[in-house]
């Protein structure tokens, strides 16, 4: 139970420091797509470090099911890790969203993801599906790759937290960054109908990039028995 609980704070860490940086300080200019992102990123080195010793600090359901495929847990903990990465998600965007009311700004948009008109660019949605497989895909390798090593438990936090800021500069513009099912499920819930319309992109291809990832990993970096 402590483990689910871990992964429950964990990601609602994520998500209210993540989300609640892109939706107070904005993403329109270098500066803020830069802090968005270092957001992201110090809110997993932070959790780390203080879950990581319980639960792995998985707080991603992508990151769950590459642990999964690589024979790291057991479905049942699979299951009881999403369930409780999703809550704790959702637990961080009603936060966000009562820290917003507070505030007697209008916001629209919680830190969703999107494409087509939802995107900064543009992007269409086959192109928001290749980027957030590519996006995934690198990350979870790194994290898979990082946390094999028992040698490299010191600084695996930081080279996770360092890997989703990177992934998230690139992916800002693009998609709004997903990499993770629960932080896209949860803000789309507040986030309007074509949040909710487009959300199973950012469900699906995290998930695919992240059995890709757990597929070359094994294929690539475990030696043959």
């Amino acid at each position: 139970m402590k483990k689910y609980m871990c992964e429950f704070i964990g990601t609602l860490v994520l998500v209210l420091f993540g989300c609640g940086t892109a939706v107070l300080v904005g993403c329109d200019t270098a500066a803020g797509l830069l802090t968005t992102a270092l957001a992201f990123g110090l809110s997993i080195v932070a959790m780390a470090y203080v879950i990581g010793n319980v639960s792995g600090c998985h707080v991603n359901p992508a990151v769950s099911l590459a642990c999964l495929i690589d024979k790291r847990m057991e479905f049942k903990d699979f299951i009881g890790y999403v369930v409780a990465q999703v809550l704790g998600a959702i637990a961080g965007s009603a936060i966000l969203y009562g820290i917003v009311a507070c505030t007697g700004l209008e916001v629209a948009n919680f830190g969703a993801n999107g494409f087509g008109d939802a995107s900064a660019v543009g992007l269409s949605m086959i192109g928001a599906l290749i980027v957030e497989v590519v996006l995934t895909c690198v990350f979870i390798y790194t994290i898979l790759g990082v946390t094999a090593d028992e040698k490299k438990g010191s600084i695996a936090g930081v080279v996770i937290g360092l890997t989703l800021t990177f992934v998230h500069i690139l992916g800002i513009s693009l998609t709004g960054t997903s990499v993770n099912p629960a932080r896209s499920l949860s803000a789309a819930l507040f986030s309007g109908a074509t949040a909710m319309s487009q959300v199973w992109v950012f469900i699906v291809a995290p998930f695919v990039g992240a059995a890709i990832a757990a597929v070359l990993y094994r294929f690539l970096n475990k030696e043959e028995k």
